[in-house]
């Protein structure tokens, strides 16, 4: 690997690729650290010492882990790429169900480009939406709960507006950032932005792990500290997952697919052979993201909707004590909600009688089974029984964290496990196999061997 690295860096073209996406990630966590304007940062940092050691951020921890923890210290790039990846699914999802979306998939470049341009439209929309919210839970000290300090030093009108105008110009400036990246750097611009923001947070996570109490002064701010013991274990198990992880998104079921020959003009084609790809998670981790995105809405109503004294409300107070990040009920729910949109994507998706259709117009059929609709009826059994140890497989890696929380007493820091592996193992491979392409062309040895 060590010689692989060497090799790119002794191509010039590569070596640019690679120094100009580093350029840009230190650009972008650069954006991730610098406050929003009006921001009392000092009264943020006490806050936030409060969330991120106990369950205070949970409500908002998808959006802060996607953001390398800029949200919870109201930057200039506090929605990260949050925004992004939901106008992406809405727009994936919107195109099964709208005909003109539909045929624009269908047209190629000219009908993605387009597409494109309406998941960025989409993504502004929904970047000022959720910077509107963030401020206002800020201003109304709403933000991290438990924590009634001033996070802002003005409230009035025009202050406010420049902060929801800052964040969401900063999630613009993330698109561009990523869309330069995709163009002129190595890997999938978005989702190295993404690996850098979680993997910005391991090394902290990791240390506060190790910090036993009293061995620092003031280390009353880290209650979850457990100890080198700890660490170990930690780590250990850490590096198990990992290795688990790659394994399964690895893990795919090849169907032979077998073209028959065929007179073109006076040209003989078609008598190869080939096959294809099922991925065990061929959902890979969108179905975390629904459900965390489907789990928070009842903790929104329960902390928009209380109740007085005089008048609780039932409802709200119910999810509040048993509907938490850590519950049984919420854990149990959570499991079978990434379940329930494993098959759901994969449905979307990965459509049998288009492949069906597919193979059949251009004279290909798998062995053993008729063209048409038996193949179809085939294609969809297979993905019916992968895509189930598949779901498992996505439900126990992201309850990681809650059984890490039950069996050592780690929470919010235990940082293997859930959405943040998934992404860093998923991305991780996919840039190194571009990078491992690109070295192969030139005629030198991979990372892989």
């Amino acid at each position: 690997m060590l010689s692989a690295f060497a090799s790119a860096f002794k191509t010039p073209d590569l070596r640019k690729k690679i120094l100009f996406t580093i350029g840009i990630l230190a650009v972008f966590r650069l954006g991730s650290v610098i406050p929003t304007p009006n921001v009392n940062i000092v009264n943020v940092n006490q806050c936030r010492v409060l969330a991120t050691s106990g369950d205070s951020a949970g409500l908002y921890s998808m959006i802060n882990l996607f953001s390398g923890g800029a949200l919870l210290q109201l930057a200039i790039f506090a929605l990260g790429i949050m925004p992004y990846i939901t106008a992406s699914i809405i727009l994936q999802l919107l195109t099964v169900v709208i005909p003109r979306l539909e045929s624009l998939k269908k047209e190629g470049a000219s009908g993605t480009a387009k597409i494109t341009q309406y998941t960025r439209y989409l993504t502004i929309v929904l970047a000022l939406l959720n910077s509107t919210a963030f401020v206002t839970l800020a201003v109304n000290k709403q933000l991290f709960q438990g924590c009634s300090l001033d996070l802002v030093y003005d409230s009035s009108l025009f202050p406010i507006m420049v902060m929801i105008l800052t964040m969401t110009a900063g999630t613009g400036v993330i698109m561009w950032l990523g869309e330069l990246v995709t163009e002129r750097g190595v890997g999938n611009g978005m989702s190295v932005m993404i690996f850098t923001q979680i993997a910005a947070q391991f090394p902290a996570s990791m240390w506060a792990i190790a910090l036993s109490r009293g061995t620092v002064p003031g280390n009353d701010a880290m209650p979850n500290a457990q100890g080198w013991l700890v660490f170990t274990i930690v780590l250990g198990i850490g590096l198990a997952v990992m290795a688990g992880v790659i394994y399964m998104e690895q893990a795919q079921r090849r169907i032979p697919v077998q073209y028959a020959k065929r007179m073109v003009g006076r040209r003989l084609m078609g008598g190869s052979t080939t096959y294809i790809p099922i991925k065990v998670n061929q959902a890979g981790v969108i179905p975390v993201i629904f459900a965390s995105s489907l789990l928070y809405l009842p903790v929104l109503y329960a902390q928009f909707q209380p109740g007085t004294a005089e008048a609780p409300n039932v409802v709200a107070q119910w999810i509040s004590a048993n509907l938490v990040n850590g519950s049984w009920a919420y854990e149990l729910a959570f499991f079978l909600l990434i379940i329930f949109f494993a098959y759901f994507y994969v449905s979307i998706t990965f459509d049998p009688v288009e492949v069906s259709d597919n193979m059949k117009k251009y004279g290909g059929f798998i062995p053993g089974i008729r063209a048409g609709e038996p193949t179809a009826r085939y294609l969809s059994h297979v993905l019916s029984r992968l895509t189930f140890p598949g779901s498992l497989y996505l439900g126990i890696i992201s309850l990681i964290p809650a059984l890490a929380f039950i069996w050592l007493g780690t929470h919010s820091k235990f940082p293997f496990g859930g959405t943040s592996i998934l992404i860093i193992v998923g991305v991780g491979l996919d840039t190194v196999k571009q990078i491992q392409s690109q070295l192969q062309q030139r005629n030198y040895e991979g990372f892989l061997r």
